[in-house]
């Protein structure tokens, strides 16, 4: 199989990259993406000269670039979004442009190639909010019920894609995921934020409503879930990528500090920001009683482990932060890439 993932520099889409070769031996991946802020060759350092791997500087909504690239390509997952909900706020316009428009040029130029699958990532958040005592869970044909840009957006991506399938039958599947954690989780998302200020002795900012809940899943359990999606999911189908484990902000922080042994003197509370939902909860009886899907990693065990792992590599995340990874994507770039 060839594939081709989109956004796969990305934190997500790079740790999905890095499993698709550990477990697919005899398959080929394209990883094509635009390199913006949260795009980061460092993420796949250790697979860049694998020759089963390569790499495609390109915009998804550059059509004629994504359609040279999908030349021979089976498969497409779709990774590539903007998607932070405090920059959504600050400049929506870039994330109807992305996760929309883009969306669409990346299914025109799919359906073009007569790619045999198309996979597209979305999101619990497109459902809209839970109350924090609701006793109900999100189920795939839920309505959409987005409160923030990047939600809308994200929701209108999901009505293209599934407009492709039934006006000209594209083979696409989708899926709803909870909120990933894991290594590679570029600074600004709760975990790593929390985790590196925390490391350098800074504040750790929680917004005002610190017990509103999120779900969390691993990032190579979501992973594990779109494998079987793309082998065994039913075409022109959704899939609710949820392990029911709801942590708030609070929790969070209290987690990241008892882990590195700091002080709880560092929170700080600031204001919500606006349309700071309440909760997500996604209903995954669906993924696991049609595909035998499970989560693997625990969560107090693998958000541990994520901690530890910014601990460990300070270069990696201070570099992040600090913009220096943009000569590496140049020289990585320009001398051993080159386009399309």
């Amino acid at each position: 199989m060839k594939m081709l993932v989109t956004g796969g520099a990305g934190f997500i889409g790079s740790n999905f990259i890095r499993y698709w070769l550990l477990n697919h031996a005899d398959d080929a991946v394209m990883n094509y993406d635009t390199l913006t802020y949260a795009g980061n060759l460092e993420n796949l350092r250790d697979v860049e000269h694998d020759p089963r791997y390569r790499f495609v500087k390109g915009d998804i909504g550059d059509f004629q670039t994504v359609r040279e690239a999908m030349d021979g390509i089976d498969v497409v997952v779709n990774f590539a979004a903007e998607s932070h909900n405090d920059r959504g706020i600050l400049d929506p316009g870039i994330f109807v442009r992305t996760n929309v428009l883009g969306t669409q040029v990346l299914l025109a130029a799919a359906k073009d190639a007569k790619v045999s699958r198309f996979h597209h990532i979305s999101t619990c958040e497109v459902f809209g909010e839970l109350e924090l005592n609701e006793d109900r869970m999100f189920k795939e044909d839920d309505a959409y019920q987005p409160k923030t840009p990047y939600n809308a957006s994200k929701a209108s991506a999901n009505h293209v894609v599934m407009a492709y399938f039934h006006t000209f039958k594209m083979p696409v599947t989708m899926s709803h995921c909870a909120n990933n954690y894991g290594p590679y989780q570029f600074p600004e998302k709760v975990i790593p934020v929390f985790t590196t200020n925390a490391l350098e002795d800074k504040p750790i900012p929680l917004f005002k409503s610190s017990l509103h809940r999120r779900e969390w899943i691993h990032v190579d359990d979501h992973a594990r879930a779109i494998d079987l999606i793309i082998h065994n999911g039913k075409i022109g189908e959704a899939y609710n990528v949820g392990t029911r484990v709801e942590k708030s902000v609070e929790e969070i922080a209290d987690l990241v500090l008892s882990t590195l042994g700091k002080p709880q003197r560092l929170k700080m509370y600031v204001p919500d920001r606006l349309q700071h939902d309440k909760r997500y909860l996604l209903d995954p009886t669906k993924i696991r009683e049609e595909l035998g899907w499970e989560p693997r990693v625990g969560f107090e065990d693998g958000a541990r482990e994520t901690i530890l792992w910014y601990r460990d590599n300070p270069t990696w995340w201070k570099n992040c932060k600090s913009g220096a990874y943009q000569t590496y994507y140049d020289n990585y770039y320009n001398k051993q890439i080159g386009t399309v």
